[in-house]
């Protein structure tokens, strides 16, 4: 099956191309840098490389601590992070500097795979969440190329589409030396396509380990005396195409009883930027866009972050959270970064990729979940309207998180067990 997998990617290969260049229109940092993502890199990584895999921007934050503990505890590797899209790599740079190397991540064609792992000859690699990749996994494993999957996790719609071709997945599994998963629904999930369980341990999630960056607080002040402190303020962010209209129509009515009310919308990818804006302006509202740099006066109404690496600035300074890609069915996204915060968290319906997180939040009273606009109207004017239970939501959030750490010893001690058993020591 893994051949007639490699026959259909190769078939597929000028679309993906055609794809890039379109996506390049909107985002020309996707016409940049195509050989990395054939294995035709070039960095001086040195005999000992630890990779680590992290798709686009939510892993590449989920794996941040992991990262910066790896750094610390093996001062004599050099790391490699790949990621797929540019705004993932634009993160990597944020976030670590010259301190990793990044290139884009192969494509799974057996040319491109051999290339890369024959330049970077890791150690170990660690690939994050759910990234099943047949032609490099094997490839891996042929070279006894530890591999881990960690912060692994499997939602039902996920588990549905893999069972398809179940006989690839299980292979695929088979190539994996162990898997880490965020919980035992997700540890149930991997056994059920075929992963050995003898290979499978529950870590918790990675998500839990985010730490406040020094001076954020501090930063997020001085944001919201730009925005207004006496105004009330909430941030709906990784929004999607169709979320949108549904909040700026919430937003009309939230103003009808909150005049002053600021709307701080973030959407999730960066090419829907300047198309957010006009919508906002097309329904009537003042807007400003974070990158033109003027100050956010009374008179503006819709405040567009179009940037990078600052919603949880945003998050900090905003009285309630809204976290998108869940009024829509894309399964939603990190609730966890605004209750870290202590920020009162609402989402949609549609939160299947973050199943396990959104119970414990619901559970705690941390957050709350909505069919609709109409309900979401409903609890953002709730939270605005009480500052006392905006606080008491926000602390059960603070405590969920603090509650759930300790995936970050468990993954690095997997990490310490494989590099150990290849005879490198610490």
């Amino acid at each position: 099956m893994r051949s007639l997998y490699t026959l259909l990617l190769y078939l597929l290969a000028p679309l993906v191309l055609l794809r890039l260049a379109w996506r390049g229109l909107r985002a020309p940092d996707y016409w940049q840098r195509w050989p990395e993502r054939f294995g035709s890199i070039s960095p001086a990584l040195g005999e000992r490389v630890i990779w680590l895999h992290a798709v686009s921007v939510g892993e590449v934050q989920a794996a941040e601590p992991l990262v910066r503990a790896l750094l610390e505890q093996y001062p004599e590797y050099s790391l490699l992070v790949t990621t797929v899209t540019p705004t993932g790599s634009a993160r990597v740079t944020a976030l670590f500097g010259d301190a990793v190397a990044h290139v884009y991540a192969p494509y799974d064609l057996p040319g491109a795979v051999a290339r890369f792992l024959q330049r970077v000859r890791p150690r170990l690699a660690v690939v994050m969440e759910t990234e099943l990749w047949p032609n490099l996994f094997q490839s891996c494993k042929r070279g006894s190329i530890p591999l881990l999957l960690v912060n692994a996790r499997l939602s039902e719609k996920s588990l549905r589409g893999y069972r398809r071709v179940r006989p690839l997945v299980a292979q695929t599994l088979d190539a994996i030396s162990e898997i880490a998963a965020q919980g035992e629904s997700d540890a149930e999930r991997f056994r059920s396509l075929g992963a050995a369980p003898d290979r499978i341990t529950v870590t918790g999630n990675l998500k839990f380990e985010q730490r406040i960056p020094p001076g954020l607080l501090e930063r997020a002040a001085v944001l919201r005396r730009d925005w207004g402190v006496g105004r009330p303020v909430w941030v709906a962010a990784s929004t999607h195409e169709g979320e949108d209209e549904q909040l700026l129509d919430v937003f009309g009515q939230l103003r009808g009883q909150f005049p002053d009310c600021l709307l701080v919308l973030v959407p999730r990818h960066p090419e829907r930027f300047p198309d957010v804006a006009e919508l906002s302006r097309a329904h009537g509202y003042a807007t400003l866009l974070r990158s033109e740099q003027r100050p956010c006066t009374s008179a503006t109404a819709v405040f567009i972050g179009d940037s990078m690496g600052e919603l949880p600035l945003f998050y900090a300074a905003a009285d309630v959270a809204f976290v998108g890609g869940s009024l829509v069915p894309h399964g939603g996204h990190n609730l966890l970064e605004p209750a870290a915060l202590g920020v009162p968290v609402v989402t949609g319906p549609a939160v299947f990729n973050f199943t396990e997180i959104s119970a414990l939040l619901l559970a705690a009273g941390a957050c709350e979940q909505v069919e609709n606009s109409a309900e979401l109207a409903r609890v953002v004017s709730r939270w605005l309207g009480d500052a006392n239970e905006r606080h008491r939501v926000g602390q059960c959030g603070k405590q969920v998180v603090e509650k759930n750490r300790g995936a970050l010893q468990a993954v690095q001690d997997m990490i310490s067990r494989y590099l150990e058993a290849a005879g490198d020591k610490k």
